[in-house]
C-alpha cells in the first residue's frame, strides 16, 4: 500500500457518471481539482447546471466510488464549487464530438 495518488482518484471517478450525461464526470470535466492529504481525499467539483436536482446524488456517489474503489482513502470531502462556471469546453474533445458540440 503506497500514498494515495491524484491518477488513482481520477481512474475511480471515472466510474461516476453524470445522472442526465451518460459520460463521466472526469471526461465531463466535472472535477476541478483533488488535494490528498494522507488518507484524506478532498474533491472540488462542479455541476453541468447551477441548483442541478442530482447533486447530492451525484456528490454521494464520488465520495462513495472513492471510498470503494480506494480502500486506504479513510475519508472523503467533495465541495461543489461553481466558479468559474462549468462549459461544455472542459469536456474531452472526443466527448465534445460525440454529443455534436
Amino acid at each position: 500500500m503506497g500514498n494515495i495518488t491524484q491518477e488513482q482518484v481520477l481512474q475511480a471517478l471515472q466510474d461516476v457518471y453524470d445522472p442526465e450525461i451518460p459520460f463521466n464526470v472526469v471526461d465531463l470535466g466535472l472535477i476541478y481539482g483533488i488535494e490528498i492529504n494522507d488518507k484524506k481525499v478532498k474533491v472540488k467539483m462542479t455541476l453541468t447546471a447551477v441548483g442541478c436536482p442530482m447533486s447530492y446524488f451525484l456528490v454521494e456517489m464520488v465520495r462513495d466510488t472513492i471510498k470503494e474503489k480506494i480502500p486506504e482513502v479513510e475519508d472523503v470531502e467533495v465541495e461543489l464549487v461553481f466558479d468559474p462556471p462549468w462549459t461544455p469546453d472542459r469536456m474531452k474533445p472526443e466527448v465534445r464530438k460525440l454529443l455534436g458540440l
